[in-house]
């Protein structure tokens, strides 16, 4: 199965969801304006995008979202969509997002009066909190009379929480993370508790691991993933156990215990308290 929807959810503010089931590649075209802003964030699979006329083409990785912005001329979305892959892609006019975001230009890299008129491209990694917003959009299950009002509150989700992860973490209103040294043990503490995740270090034995003292991780952690360590590892291992179930491949228990959780009650209050669901209930929203 593989669908296509455009929400158009206020003028100049589109959403396009792409979902491929099926074991070809598909290929979606689309004009937009210059000065159209573009995000698309590859939730899984991957997708390439075409330009000038397929003379050059830039690959679109799984879990990682590209910005693309050009002033001086027409950037069309010429996608393909590889099999098994889920995209999705926001479109929204450079008028219209100076109007949302103009207090915080200091903050967005291409709103800043320098580079107002240039062409502008990112390519960043799908945070946690992110990759929940998108599956919600792919599994919208409440009454059709909600859908846009739904869309819209979960878009605007999206571009807050782009912005809030994608700051550089070298800037100057960051001074602690200045230090590149600080920036890599910081990295790697994620990358210890994300390995370890069913059974994570304690905070002083993670900083221990990494060579950093104990107050220097809750800072800087704080700073660069916009959350302390364990609540960025809550939702991380609860963005995860949505993958397990969407896999099919594990029940309910099997996936509390591979996240962690000793008892599978403990698990489901926790994707209850994250989700507003149970596991079971989201289980059957996504198979029926």
């Amino acid at each position: 199965m593989s669908s296509q929807e455009e929400i158009v959810i206020e003028e100049d503010f589109t959403l396009i969801r792409f979902q491929n089931d099926e074991d070809e590649t598909i290929r979606f075209e689309k004009q937009v304006n210059s000065g159209t802003i573009q995000f698309h964030f590859a939730l899984k699979g991957k997708g390439k995008f075409i330009f000038n006329q397929g003379n050059y083409a830039l690959d679109m990785k799984e879990e990682t979202s590209l910005l693309l912005y050009n002033p001086q001329k027409e950037l069309p979305v010429h996608l393909e969509i590889a099999s098994h892959s889920w995209i999705i892609s926001v479109l929204i006019s450079i008028k219209k997002f100076h109007k949302l975001f103009s207090t915080e230009a200091e903050y967005i890299p291409f709103l800043s009066d320098n580079n107002i008129e240039k062409k502008y491209y990112s390519e960043e990694k799908i945070s946690p909190s992110m990759a929940i917003v998108l599956n919600q959009i792919f599994h919208y299950n409440l009454n059709p009379s909600l859908k846009n009002l739904y869309y819209k509150g979960k878009g605007y989700e999206l571009m807050s929480l782009y912005f809030n992860q994608s700051e550089d973490p070298n800037a100057e209103h960051c001074p602690f993370l200045i230090d590149g040294d600080n920036v890599l043990k910081i990295r790697k503490a994620k990358e210890i508790i994300i390995a370890n995740m069913a059974e994570p270090p304690g905070l002083q034995g993670l900083a221990d691991k990494v060579g950093i003292n104990l107050k220097k991780l809750k800072t800087g952690f704080k700073q660069i993933y916009g959350d302390s360590v364990y609540s960025f590892l809550f939702d991380y291992k609860l963005d995860y156990s949505r993958k397990l179930l969407d896999s099919g491949s594990y029940n309910v228990n099997e996936v509390g215990v591979k996240i962690g959780y000793s008892t599978s009650s403990h698990f489901i209050a926790a994707f209850k308290k994250k989700f507003g669901t149970t596991p079971k209930k989201y289980l059957m929203s996504i198979t029926s």
